[in-house]
């Protein structure tokens, strides 16, 4: 039985209530920011982010740290630009590091080479793998 044939109502039966729920609906905190932002990293499994090798808190410049820069270039970052690379947490405390498109692309990049190197299913078909399929994804949408 098909699905839409489910809400068909058969002989002797009530037909089903079906409420409307509004979606997509921008609210004041996310109508600013671009869809792939709200979307976009908040996706990826945190193991995967984990596999992009960040400098430690303590040796970053303020400017990097807080993310108004890359944490691997000098491009200053708006909200357009940066990439959310997920909350970390260190001896120095939570920080939520961003950095620039193409530097998140060459970093899931290289990612994604050492990951296929040690997972036996990532060495025939880097889709049959969770993580090497996320990280493919990270390399498409900011590797350019």
């Amino acid at each position: 039985m098909t699905r839409g044939h489910e809400l068909c109502p058969r002989p002797g039966r009530r037909a089903p209530t079906v409420t409307r729920v509004e979606r997509n609906t921008p609210t004041a905190k996310t109508a600013a920011l671009p869809s792939a932002l709200v979307s976009g990293v908040h996706e990826m499994p945190p193991e995967v982010l984990d596999l992009l090798v960040l400098p430690p808190l303590d040796t970053l410049p303020s400017d990097r740290a807080r993310g108004a820069v890359c944490l691997w270039c000098p491009r200053r970052l708006t909200v357009e630009t940066a990439v959310d690379l997920g909350e970390r947490t260190g001896a120095a405390g939570r920080w939520w590091p961003r950095a620039c498109g193409p530097c998140a692309g060459r970093r899931a990049h290289h990612a994604l080479y050492a990951h296929v190197a040690v997972c036996e299913p990532c060495v025939d078909d880097v889709t049959r793998c969770e993580t090497g399929r996320a990280l493919s994804r990270l390399v498409r949408k900011y590797r350019r």
